[in-house]
């Protein structure tokens, strides 16, 4: 009982910082700018969490890496759906991961 207590106590104590702040925000109004920056911070957090992967990954072929990264960009710039950018990259490093 200890334990489902305290799972509980954890859940809320998670969830709190995440909801709060949506609450918050949702009726705060902003200029176009800082919309701008705001809708920015996902694609800035996700490609700080990749690039570091893209530099290190497996058996030490960076090339990998690079031409997933590539051709992720290049569907990216191409106005992409996120789920073909993805694929793309993930076929792409594939393909050189078998011809390497």
């Amino acid at each position: 009982m200890r334990i489902l207590i305290l799972i509980i106590g954890m859940g809320i104590v998670t969830y709190l910082p995440r909801m709060l702040p949506a609450v918050l925000v949702e009726k705060i109004r902003f200029n176009k700018k800082m919309e701008k920056f705001l809708s920015l911070i996902p694609y800035t957090a996700m490609a700080a969490l990749i690039f570091p992967g893209v530099l290190s990954v497996d058996e030490g072929n960076m090339a990998i890496g690079l031409v997933g990264a590539f051709v992720a960009v290049i569907l990216s710039w191409l106005k992409m759906p996120i789920m073909l950018v993805v694929i793309g990259a993930i076929i792409s490093d594939i393909v050189v991961y078998m011809l390497v």
